[in-house]
């Protein structure tokens, strides 16, 4: 297989598995979702953005080539920000706060859904555990955010009274932060998969990523949109609220 077609191969992944698919993304961007639906997509969001750092963390831990690593850890840089100035987890708080929510709250895990919380971990464990190519060929569903940020942008701004260009800092910032992670990325995979058996092993780490993302959505629905059945110890409307 040539680098071409394993790049239109993974990117066919996304085509057909990428979440924007799912109907709670089409609910949200069309103002469909209730304030309390959108707060428990905050809520639960969070536990995925609050793991990005300690993945990326656990993929420096493994990770031997020194030219890898000082690439790899502006992934890290990015989400937890420096000492004085935010990164992505503190503009996701701003977000947040936006909708209603009390920050701490959010930031503390607590109201979590199980399946939310079981896919995040999963995914740490995969990026942990897994062959440094299944490693980066998992993150590689950046290909595809862009699009979906800019979806999000728009349809927040159209429906919703509490998005602004401060609480939706966190999108407007991955629209140029994602096309640089992903081009290393991609172009690393599409170095390192130089045979069948590793092409087939980049094609099953984007699969699972985007299983990941999708679990996440699912696990929204069932609990707050259809049928509405709420977990114990999860998030319920009017908890955890400014």
């Amino acid at each position: 297989m040539s680098r071409e077609t394993l790049e239109r191969r993974l990117r066919q992944i996304g085509a057909e598995r990428y979440h924007d698919k799912h109907p709670f993304h089409h609910q949200l961007h069309s103002g469909k979702c209730s304030p309390d639906q959108v707060r428990a997509w905050v809520i639960n969001r969070w536990a995925y953005q609050a793991a990005i750092p300690m993945k990326d963390a656990a993929f420096l831990s493994r990770c031997t080539d020194p030219d890898m690593r000082r690439e790899w850890r502006s992934r890290i840089e990015d989400h937890d920000g420096g000492i004085d100035q935010g990164g992505g987890i503190r503009r996701w708080l701003k977000l947040a706060e936006a909708v209603g929510l009390d920050p701490d709250y959010v930031a503390s895990g607590r109201g979590v859904l199980p399946a939310t919380q079981f896919a995040v971990d999963a995914y740490i464990h995969y990026v942990r555990d897994r062959p440094l190519l299944q490693a980066v060929a998992s993150s590689l569903t950046e290909l595809f955010a862009p699009k979906i940020h800019e979806q999000r942008i728009e349809g927040l701004l159209e429906h919703y009274d509490f998005a602004n260009p401060d609480s939706l800092s966190y999108f407007r910032k991955r629209l140029t932060e994602a096309p640089k992670d992903v081009a290393f990325g991609l172009k690393w995979v599409l170095d390192h998969a130089d045979n069948a058996e590793k092409e087939d092993m980049a094609c099953d780490a984007l699969i699972f990523k985007t299983n990941v993302l999708w679990a996440q959505l699912d696990a929204l629905w069932g609990a707050y949109v259809e049928p509405g059945r709420i977990p114990p110890g999860a998030w319920r409307p009017g908890e955890g609220m400014l």
